[in-house]
């Protein structure tokens, strides 16, 4: 019985030595992104995870939007995304074999960004808007997780991708939990007040390499691609649109994740600079969502770590003295008309008193709370809920 129980022992310890090695390299399928290059579709292989009333992402170089560059590797690669109406695009993939929580791999991604990207969005009353630039610089976001489309865990993001030729980005991935899914999200440069059009292209993705987690990596290879020339963009002619989509209105994402904002601001002659290249021209009557920044359930608290979304409005109020603006306050639907109300009262008065703490002429500001007149999102998910909780910006006055 003895010697039963000893081998018994034995083939456990040895089946749980098999389930915790090391696994081997994780190949992606069509990891260069080959397909048909057209408007609106991903490459074979990996599944659109974009805004249910916006497009998906392309394949590229089809011409269309004048994108014209050279592939790095293959025939196509894939060009995404982020819009001035708060959406962005993102591709998932289910891997033939999951990330191990506890090891670390290697990965890398071919980026750059096209200089000429002219294209249309659509606007919160569902039409598409003339034509735009999105030539904005932006970041990819490498997420894990177990469904397409699953974003449970933030593995990498790249610092600004403003190469115009190729250049490979290097990433760590250390996922903290078994990953069956990878997805690769363009997303706006962080820290920024407002969401803006830009654009990547990606091509030739490695496979996941196990690596030791002591191993550092170079963000991005010294050894850069050649640039190659892109071709001259057709001047007389209107580039193709993206086909219109009959979808339902789009709904609140299921996971709260942090929110965009714009380039820094460089020293410049008086005149609303930030906000017209990342926005739009501004008009007096507008309003513009400040982005990450929100406040948690019946508090009108700043957190420390939304100072810095505020400083950009400093600055810009600093170095525009001839704004005047409106903060407005808004809560979720949850709670009563009379509290509601004075807890967005509260909220517009905590940003305003931020901004005059830092030397803003108090003349300058009105404070405004709506309550919960002006819901933006479903108060069924906690996404949604804080999504409404959020403060706006209005012009007043623009005149000298």
């Amino acid at each position: 019985m003895r010697n039963h129980t000893v081998t018994l022992l034995l083939i456990f310890c040895s089946f749980s030595a098999w389930g915790q090695h090391t696994p081997g390299a994780i190949e992606l399928f069509n990891s260069s992104f080959e397909g048909i290059p057209a408007c609106c579709q991903a490459p074979l292989g990996w599944r659109d995870c974009g805004f249910p009333a916006e497009t998906p992402p392309d394949i590229q170089p089809s011409g269309q939007f004048q994108v014209t560059r050279p592939p790095q590797q293959g025939k196509t690669y894939l060009g995404m995304v982020v819009r001035e109406n708060e959406t962005w695009e993102r591709v998932a993939q289910q891997l033939p074999a999951a990330m191990h929580a506890g090891t670390c791999y290697s990965f890398s991604l071919y980026l750059c960004k096209s200089e000429v990207y002219l294209s249309q969005l659509r606007t919160d009353e569902g039409a598409t808007s003339a034509l735009k630039s999105f030539t904005k610089p932006i970041v990819l976001r490498v997420w894990g997780g177990n469904d397409y489309c699953d974003r449970a865990e933030m593995l990498a993001e790249t610092p600004p991708i403003e190469n115009a030729d190729w250049r490979k980005y290097n990433f760590k991935l250390e996922p903290k939990q078994h990953y069956k899914f990878i997805i690769l999200e363009a997303y706006y440069k962080t820290p920024v007040l407002f969401a803006y059009n830009g654009n990547v292209l990606i091509d030739h993705a490695s496979a996941l390499e196990p690596i030791p987690c002591e191993e550092d990596l170079p963000p991005i290879d010294p050894e850069i691609t050649p640039p190659v020339a892109e071709e001259e963009p057709v001047v007389n002619q209107a580039p193709p649109q993206r086909p219109p989509v009959q979808t339902p209105p789009r709904q609140a994402e299921t996971s709260v994740t942090q929110q965009p904002e714009p380039e820094e601001e460089k020293p410049t002659q008086p005149k609303i600079r930030v906000l017209t290249e990342l926005y739009g021209d501004l008009k007096v009557g507008q309003k513009v969502t400040i982005r990450n920044l929100y406040f948690k359930e019946n508090s009108f608290d700043i957190e420390s770590k939304y100072f810095p979304v505020l400083d950009e409005l400093y600055v810009f109020l600093k170095q525009n003295k001839n704004v005047r603006i409106e903060i407005g306050g808004h809560t979720n639907g949850l709670c009563e008309d009379i509290f509601c109300q004075q807890l967005s009262l509260n909220r517009a008065q905590s940003v305003t008193k931020y901004l005059v703490d830092k030397g803003i002429d108090p003349r300058r500001i009105v404070a405004k709370g709506y309550g919960k007149s002006h819901l933006i999102a479903s108060d069924n998910t906690a996404y949604g809920r804080q999504k409404n909780q959020r403060v706006e910006l209005k012009i007043l006055s623009l005149q000298s």
